[in-house]
């Protein structure tokens, strides 16, 4: 008999020092991909109290973080669902444990910098700030 993996099978909860190596291992394939930014150990960690993970059948299969910058910003960061877990609704339940935690620690803004922007958009994000500001880099190394 083989069960098939559904969102109710799924639990989002936040990260503990445990998941750390589970996080680091499930966002290689996608830093190598160039869809993520390499994060080291220590980064993990220092975020740790604001990573959260998707856990199916007692496995890591998805992470995201929310960096708080100020009361006015943060971003969601290492967001990644793993590929045989991808469909699920775990992506949307990520961002959604984010932005609660950005709502409840009183941030005004959530930014998202991302490849899959019409993913962003199925969750509520916009390029525009209400004051039609667009969030623009430069890029100081290459």
């Amino acid at each position: 008999m083989t069960t098939t993996a559904t969102a109710s099978n799924v639990i989002i909860r936040n990260a503990t020092p445990a998941d750390l190596a589970a996080i680091a291992e499930l966002i290689v394939p996608f830093v190598e991909q160039g869809l993520l930014l390499e994060r080291t150990y220590d980064e993990l960690e220092e975020w740790q109290d604001n990573f959260f993970v998707a856990e199916l059948n007692g496995k890591v299969v998805g992470c995201a973080a929310l960096e708080i910058y100020s009361r006015k910003l943060a971003e969601i960061r290492s967001l990644a669902v793993s590929q045989d877990a991808q469909g699920l609704g775990i992506g949307k339940a990520l961002v959604k444990a984010c932005v609660d935690l950005a709502q409840v620690k009183g941030v005004f803004e959530v930014m998202a910098i991302t490849a899959s922007e019409d993913f962003f958009k199925t969750c509520g994000f916009d390029f525009n700030t209400p004051n039609l500001k667009k969030a623009m880099f430069y890029q100081t190394q290459s």
